[in-house]
């Protein structure tokens, strides 16, 4: 019996569900318990064993936190290429034709920098850190 090894792809979300799960400090009981799965199948989907599918992304995303971005962010290219659009020979020319700009909204750096951002009480403070980070774009842009 051939064993069928996950798709690097998968492996990737995987790992990017385990790192965002430590960052929380939550255990794999606490989101399976979340999203209605035993800690074993969370398991299996850290692992990219179980692939993940949309509307369980779509959970996953609301339950730590993050845009649906986040689970494909830092993936290298020899990953990125293994996507079955790819192994099956379509060209990155005609993918890209369908391709829109990334939302920066949807990063992890701009969630972090707006969650560190609310974490300052003071509400005079926290308008001066904003006030400094205008100043600073608008000295990059000129």
């Amino acid at each position: 019996m051939v064993k069928k090894t996950p798709n690097p792809i998968d492996k990737h979300v995987g790992s990017r569900v385990r790192m965002r799960r430590m960052m929380l400090n939550m255990s794999q009981e606490k989101l399976g318990d979340a999203l209605g799965l035993t800690f074993q199948q969370v398991q299996k989907y850290e692992r990219g064993a179980n692939r993940v599918g949309s509307s369980r992304l779509f959970d996953l995303a609301r339950v730590l936190e993050v845009p649906i971005a986040y689970f494909f962010e830092d993936m290298e290219a020899s990953v990125a290429n293994k996507s079955p659009s790819r192994l099956m020979g379509v060209s990155e020319t005609r993918m890209q034709a369908y391709a829109v700009e990334p939302d920066p909204l949807a990063r992890r750096e701009t969630l972090e920098l707006v969650r560190a951002y609310y974490r300052i009480d003071e509400a005079r403070v926290r308008k001066r850190v904003f006030e400094l980070t205008k100043a600073l774009a608008k000295a990059a842009a000129a």
